[in-house]
């Protein structure tokens, strides 16, 4: 990409986000405790995001922030316990004898 090609990509993702969190602000009103986060994601999980936030008809900020509220929502349990990995190591000690 050219000088000229990355500055206009930058400016319009600039201006479609400025327009998301004045869309989503108006849409869920002021909130006391707000604070602005900046993540970078793989450019396929952005255009996924943003896909699903249109299917949807919600800014994608929106979506992105129900999404993270309902993963801490649901705790930090492991996929796998303890106790379960003690198992696999069991059955396979057991089965490469």
């Amino acid at each position: 990409m050219t000088d000229r090609a990355v500055r206009a990509r930058r400016n319009a993702i600039r201006a479609e986000y400025l327009a998301e969190e004045a869309e989503s602000g108006d849409a869920e009103g002021l909130e006391n405790d707000q604070a602005v986060l900046s993540v970078r994601v793989p450019a396929a999980l952005a255009e996924t995001l943003k896909a699903r936030a249109a299917d949807e008809h919600v800014p994608t900020s929106a979506l992105i922030r129900r999404i993270l509220a309902s993963a801490v929502r649901q705790g930090t349990e492991p996929v796998v316990t303890v106790e379960q990995v003690e198992e696999i190591a069991r059955r396979v000690v057991r089965e490469s004898a």
